[in-house]
């Protein structure tokens, strides 16, 4: 399902909204307009229909006399869009205006006196508004009834209405762009500290900052005061779990070195210190594993290569005798989201495995892929056989008796790889020996 953000779900919402708001409008003002034009119409025509009757004239024989020129002179220009019939009451035409010759024009009425009819009119494609009203001439011995019939052509009406109709458009479609670039600029300006917020807690998440800096409005000022102090608690806690259990490593490991030396006089000095020996590894293995880090919210992002020369200038030291060459494949900008401390246990344990197994060559390698990166420590001693390369990832396991050691720098390996969700896998080496590879996410 799709997640939608909030500046979108307000300006689909608002553009809804506003959408219907305009096309109601447009609506209203459209029918308001037409309503209006309508009967300013029916007012111009009636105006008309009075002209025609005060220029009329009836004789003493009931003949109807028009004067020449009227007031109206679209009366008198052919093909005017105006046009005037005058009926008997038998529905003859006994008058008709010059603008109607040569044209087509709806069939005048004959109607009673004193009736008046407003009509449309289409013949073909040519729409008519008609005005028929019908009148009682009175003479001295004798009444005369008429009927005055006056037809517009609604060419130059509907022309005015499209031309409101598009002016009206325009103006709304103009007034709905404005808005909604105000709106977009309100809606940004107003979600600009939610944005902040986003941006900082995509800081902290890639590990460059620890806290969510600066002020916010009183709405969301609780929000990011919680979450720093969730965050400082969070760091505290941690801090407070490494020193507990540094203070017990340092309890502990005098009381066991005190042990080991009284324990030399008594019988079986060796049975006992190989015990006490074994509760060390055990507590050095629990400690280790219960410090590890893990993947933390504001975790930072540490270049390993000046950590892996460290290891190994101090490796140097301690294996100088063999006289070991290190070979570092690992560019400067490498980065890697993960606690210093966890990497060096990790690098450290391999890289000293490294340097009692092999003869005197080390390489370490890294290469960056889309979501993980991949390091590989190798060394040019004898490997190890495929049989027991998964035993040795076990806690207490060790290739070799001959070579002293604890037999949980592996596992401790594995438990910190594993809390970062990676993988250790050995394998063998082009070098003739054993290849470690720790695959890591570049984003715990």
């Amino acid at each position: 399902m799709r997640r939608w953000s909030l500046k979108s779900r307000m300006l689909i919402s608002t553009g809804i909204v506003l959408l219907v708001f305009l096309l109601v409008t447009a609506t209203a003002l459209d029918r308001a307009y037409y309503k209006s034009a309508h009967i300013a119409l029916e007012e111009r025509l009636l105006s008309q229909l009075y002209l025609l009757l005060a220029a009329a004239d009836v004789d003493a024989d009931g003949k109807l006399t028009m004067p020449a020129r009227l007031l109206e002179t679209r009366f008198s220009l052919p093909s005017s869009g105006l046009y005037a019939h005058v009926t008997n009451q038998e529905g003859k035409v006994i008058w008709k205006s010059l603008s109607t010759l040569s044209v087509r024009v709806p069939k005048p009425l004959s109607l009673p006196p004193g009736e008046q009819r407003f009509h449309e009119v289409t013949l073909h494609t040519d729409h008519f508004y008609v005005l028929s009203y019908g009148i009682q001439w009175s003479l001295a011995d004798k009444s005369v009834p008429l009927t005055f019939n006056i037809a517009l052509d609604l060419n130059s009406f509907n022309q005015q209405i499209n031309s409101y109709r598009t002016t009206l458009w325009g103006w709304l479609g103009g007034m709905s762009i404005l808005l909604l670039i105000s709106l977009l600029l309100t809606l940004r300006w107003g979600l600009r500290p939610l944005q902040r917020v986003s941006n900082e807690l995509h800081k902290i998440d890639q590990g460059l900052s620890n806290k969510i800096a600066g002020h916010y409005p009183q709405e969301i000022q609780q929000l990011t005061s919680n979450l720093n102090g969730l965050l400082e608690h969070q760091q505290q806690q941690q801090n407070r779990y490494r020193h507990a259990l540094a203070d017990l490593a340092h309890s502990l490991k005098t009381p066991l070195a005190v042990m080991r030396g009284n324990l030399a006089a008594y019988k079986s000095p060796h049975e006992n210190a190989e015990q006490i020996d074994r509760m060390d590894k055990i507590v050095a293995y629990q400690l280790q594993r219960a410090s590890t880090a893990g993947p933390a919210m504001a975790q930072q992002y540490i270049a390993i290569r000046p950590l892996v020369e460290k290891i190994t200038h101090a490796l140097g030291k301690v294996y100088r005798d063999k006289q070991l060459n290190f070979e570092l494949h690992i560019n400067a900008d490498t980065t890697l989201r993960m606690d210093e401390g966890d990497f060096m246990e990790c690098m450290g344990n391999l890289l000293d495995n490294a340097g009692k197994w092999c003869r005197q060559h080390i390489r370490v390698s890294s290469r960056m892929e889309p979501d993980d990166i991949i390091i590989s420590i190798e060394d040019d001693g004898q490997g190890i056989p495929a049989e027991v390369r998964q035993a040795i990832l076990q806690r207490g396991q060790r290739a070799d008796s001959k070579i002293p050691g604890q037999g949980i720098g592996l596992a401790v390996v594995v438990d910190i790889v594993g809390a970062y969700r990676g993988n250790l896998s050995v394998g063998e080496s082009s070098l003739g020996g054993a290849c470690f590879t720790i695959e890591l996410p570049r984003k715990s």
